[in-house]
C-alpha cells in the first residue's frame, strides 16, 4: 500500500489524500452504530461512532483483514456540527478501534439514515496484499 501525497500539498491529519494498492478487495458495506443483534445501546453520536468502528472491523475480519488494509472509508452523519464540535472525542475512539491507519476518507452530511437512532454510517474498502 502507497499513500498518495502530492509534492508541496499540506499534509493532511486523520486521512490520507489517495492510496495505491494491489490485492484482495474486500469491500464491507455501510455499517451503523448498533450491536450484533441490531440493537442500539446509545443515541450518543461517539458512543454510535466507536460501535460502527467494531462493526467495520468485526466485517474486516471475515476476510482476514484489519484497520491497516483500509483504503477508502466513506462516512455520512446527521449531524455535521456535531461532528465537528466533537473532534478530539472522535479521534480518540477512531484511534482506540482502528489505530493510527487513515485511509482516504470522505465525510458527508444527510438529511437522515434508513434507522431513525442512527448518527452515523460508515463503508470501508480495504485491500489485502497477495
Amino acid at each position: 500500500m502507497k499513500h498518495l501525497q502530492p509534492p508541496g500539498w499540506t499534509a493532511p491529519k486523520g486521512y490520507a489524500n489517495g492510496i495505491a494498492a494491489r490485492g484482495t478487495h474486500v469491500f464491507v458495506g455501510g455499517q451503523i452504530g448498533w450491536n450484533a443483534a441490531q440493537q442500539f445501546e446509545s443515541d450518543d453520536f461517539i458512543a454510535q461512532t466507536r460501535q460502527t468502528l467494531l462493526n467495520v472491523r468485526a466485517v474486516l475480519e471475515c476476510a482476514q483483514a484489519g484497520p491497516e488494509h483500509m483504503v477508502r472509508m466513506t462516512w455520512y452523519v446527521v449531524d455535521r456540527v456535531e461532528y465537528n464540535a466533537r473532534l478530539r472525542e472522535l479521534g480518540e475512539a477512531y484511534r482506540e478501534v482502528m489505530g493510527r491507519n487513515f485511509p482516504a476518507m470522505t465525510c458527508v452530511e444527510v438529511s437522515a439514515l434508513m434507522e431513525a437512532r442512527a448518527k452515523v454510517e460508515i463503508e470501508v474498502t480495504a485491500v489485502v496484499p497477495d
